[in-house]
């Protein structure tokens, strides 16, 4: 099933933009208890069905940020949850499909999810 977040999320692939930081690299989430593994955030305007922000990986650097700007290389389409996120990858960074998996699992993990690229 696809959910309705994934044709906002779609539109964003091969794009540049810029990533703001609410959970960063080493960071805890306040209500579930595990740590973040990479820097995670959000698309500023850019709402999701739920009327959230649209929600970003952000790939390719290993220390903790405030926002960074990258280009949107995949997105984690959940296929059991309407809450699809972004990868966006620092310059440079340009990961296969099984390294992304190993990058965002720490989350994903209790998600059916499946990677979708350009």
């Amino acid at each position: 099933m696809i959910s309705k977040s994934f044709g906002i999320a779609k539109s964003f692939l091969g794009r540049e933009a810029e990533v703001i930081i609410g959970r960063p690299l080493g960071s805890e989430h306040p209500e579930f208890g595990f740590v973040y593994e990479v820097n995670y955030g959000y698309i500023e305007g850019a709402k999701a069905p739920d009327g959230e922000k649209l929600d970003a990986y952000y790939l390719g650097m290993d220390k903790p940020l405030q926002s960074a700007k990258g280009k949107v290389i995949a997105i984690i389409h959940r296929k059991n949850d309407d809450d699809d996120k972004l990868v966006v990858a620092a310059n440079g960074f340009n990961p296969k499909n099984d390294k992304i998996k190993k990058l965002v699992d720490f989350q994903e993990k209790w998600f059916d999810y499946e990677i979708v690229r350009i």
